[in-house]
Formats: C-alpha cells, sequence, structure tokens
C-alpha cells in the first residue's frame, strides 16, 4: 500500500467531514488545507445552522420533503436553492477558518463541485485553489482556482 498523495489525503478529509452532513438530498464534505504546512485549517459539512432543526435528523428542510420529480438536483440542471435551508459545506468550512484572514492562499478540497455561490465565496476568501474528485457524479476533474 503507498501513501496518498496530498490532494488525495485533502479529499480523504473532506468524505470524512461529508459523513457529518445532515442533508437528505446530498452529503457533502470540504476541508480547507495550508498548502505549505499541510496542517487541516478547517472542515465543513452541509446542515442547517448549529441549534436548528435539521433536515436529515428533524425533517426541517422544504426541499428534501420533495422529491427528485418534484425537485431535481443540481446535477440534472436545477441550480434554485430558494427552498434549501442549509448552509453548504464550503460555506461551513469558511466560517470555521475565520472567513477571509484564514483562508487567504489556502487550498480547498470538496467533495462534490461547489454550486455557482459558493465559488464566488470561495474565491472571495482568498482561496488560492479547490480540488474536487474526479468521479462526481456530474463527471468533472479536478477544479483549480488560479489565483494572479
Amino acid at each position: 500500500m503507498s501513501r496518498p498523495t496530498r490532494d488525495e489525503y485533502g479529499l480523504q478529509l473532506a468524505g470524512a467531514a461529508a459523513v457529518m452532513a445532515d442533508c437528505t438530498r446530498r452529503k457533502v464534505g470540504a476541508a480547507i488545507v495550508n498548502p505549505t504546512t499541510h496542517q487541516v485549517v478547517a472542515l465543513g459539512y452541509n446542515g442547517l445552522a448549529s441549534g436548528k432543526p435539521g433536515c436529515l435528523t428533524a425533517g426541517a428542510c422544504p426541499r428534501g420533503q420533495l422529491s427528485r420529480d418534484e425537485m431535481p438536483s443540481y446535477a440534472d440542471g436545477n441550480h434554485d436553492y430558494s427552498n434549501c435551508r442549509a448552509i453548504h459545506a464550503e460555506v461551513n468550512a469558511i466560517l470555521w477558518a475565520g472567513g477571509r484572514p484564514g483562508c487567504v492562499g489556502m487550498t480547498m478540497y470538496v467533495t462534490d463541485e461547489p454550486c455557482y455561490n459558493c465559488g464566488v465565496l470561495i474565491e472571495g476568501a482568498g482561496i488560492a485553489r479547490v480540488v474536487i474528485p474526479t468521479n462526481t457524479r456530474l463527471g468533472v476533474v479536478p477544479l483549480e482556482l488560479a489565483r494572479p
């Protein structure tokens, strides 16, 4: 057995965070890692704010109560999250990192492709690189947001 690459390790960290996700439709995890020291800065997963009834554990999500026919998934082209109350994994990780001061120049690992709004926030937080698995259900390859 060989040692994983840094990117494989980062994706495994994000996968470990995803198991805590409190969503009935998707379990997503994110890890922010310092690319120089390789230290974990923050982990995040999708779910409602702390202290709020969860989607999976309490059935509190309006979106999660709908079938896939009633509310198609992101992968099926539905980018309308107006009835989703969850904080996305990427946002949770950025919040736990302390926002922009804790994120500038960092690498984020996410178990699935970030939505448009998360992509905007990731860039605004100063994260230099985002890595996602090559085998996501969207079929995308690792994504890097290059910073000039």
